[in-house]
């Protein structure tokens, strides 16, 4: 099954570009046939001419990163983009959501969705989108909330799945806290999953592990595909009867607190850091003897679920991009919590103060449909803190 990549902004084009090159990289290391018939099919097609070209769709205000991106591609005579999957125009989003969400997306509504109808087309089976972008600026937040809203009106059975790169608390983008309230709000209640990576934990890997002294945004996107590709490659599931699951999206995102009278069990002693599910993905050497019991604590997960059904296992006895062994976690967890309450905080004292409100509302945003966002988070907020 193949999964459709929509490429959004600056930051969506640059971390796509490293992901299919990742992912190139590791189906042509050594003798691996099932295994790369699996992801080639998963991430590229072949054209009449035999070039491996991405399935992916490249969106952009501004030119230039696209460019570069399908340059490089080009250039690494591995694999490349479709000549025609892109679209981009002379003029950015201002770093604003709402000029993205409200204007841009609209605006160009028709020519993007022919360019993702094309590439759905060319797959024998759709398994899903992946819509990469980031919460700060204004086109990869406001066009992708937009086109991720698209997505679900025309593929409302289709799975979606929203990366997204979390910007350094720091700050890049003046305006990059209330960019992530409306951007993460609305994809709350659009996307089948939310996958995030934050920058300054990104930062701290490339600083810490790679021992990196000048660390640039190109280090930050390679550790963030190599991470990413690690969980999307083939791998084999509990059900995959011994074959490579060709559904990258297939684990059960959905999760359902039992009905009162089945919350039976309790945990004794409090977890630092309570999960409502981990996915764990071993590749290379020993992964058949790899203990993982530890993942399996009934400690480590809310009360209300088992950790039976809270933990999922996939394994590959293929080594990923070089490396003998590797393990991944996806977690669905207590651990966004502190970056999410800082990021709301910050965004309403800036609301409350009504700084910079006028350059939305311009744009069709009012301050009612900030405060509904705001609901929504603190919500989110409130249910993570809760897990026990």
């Amino acid at each position: 099954m193949s999964v459709v990549t929509v490429q959004l902004g600056q930051c969506g084009n640059q971390v796509g570009q490293e992901l299919f090159d990742v992912v190139c990289t590791d189906v042509r290391e050594g003798p691996r046939k099932t295994y790369s018939a699996a992801s080639c099919e998963r991430f590229f097609y072949q054209t009449t001419h035999g070039d491996l070209t991405a399935r992916a769709v490249l969106i952009d205000m501004e030119p230039k990163v696209i460019n570069q991106s399908m340059t490089k591609a080009a250039k690494s005579g591995r694999w490349k983009y479709g000549d025609t999957s892109h679209f981009s125009q002379k003029q950015g989003s201002g770093n604003n959501w709402a000029n993205g969400y409200c204007v841009h997306g609209p605006r160009h509504r028709e020519v993007v969705e022919e360019l993702v109808r094309r590439e759905v087309e060319r797959c024998d089976r759709l398994s899903g989108f992946m819509a990469m972008m980031s919460v700060a600026g204004g086109t990869g937040s406001g066009v992708g909330t937009y086109v991720t809203q698209c997505l679900r009106d025309i593929y409302p059975k289709s799975f979606i799945l929203n990366h997204l790169t979390w910007p350094y608390g720091t700050g890049e983008v003046i305006v990059q806290n209330y960019n992530s309230v409306l951007t993460l709000a609305h994809l709350y209640q659009l996307s089948d999953a939310i996958l995030v990576h934050e920058n300054d934990t990104v930062h701290r890997i490339c600083s810490q592990l790679l021992k990196i002294k000048h660390i640039s945004f190109s280090d930050v996107n390679r550790v963030i595909a190599h991470q990413l590709g690690s969980v999307l490659q083939p791998a084999l599931t509990a059900d995959s009867h011994g074959v490579y699951s060709r559904n990258p999206l297939g684990i059960d995102w959905q999760v359902r607190p039992p009905s009162g009278s089945e919350r039976t069990r309790s945990v004794t002693g409090g977890s630092f850091n309570a999960s409502v599910a981990n996915l764990l993905v071993l590749r290379g050497k020993d992964v058949y003897s790899a203990e993982t019991g530890g993942f399996e604590d009934p400690t480590l997960y809310t009360s209300w679920l088992s950790a039976e059904e809270a933990f999922n296992l996939w394994k590959s006895p293929v080594p990923f991009n070089k490396y003998e062994k590797s393990a991944t976690l996806v977690s669905n967890s207590q651990a966004l919590l502190k970056p999410l309450d800082n990021m709301v905080a910050k965004a309403w004292n800036m609301f409350a103060s009504r700084a910079y409100i006028h350059q939305y509302v311009k744009f069709g945003i009012s301050e009612e449909d900030f405060l509904d966002n705001f609901t929504s988070l603190e919500q989110v907020i409130s249910s993570y803190s809760e897990l026990c």
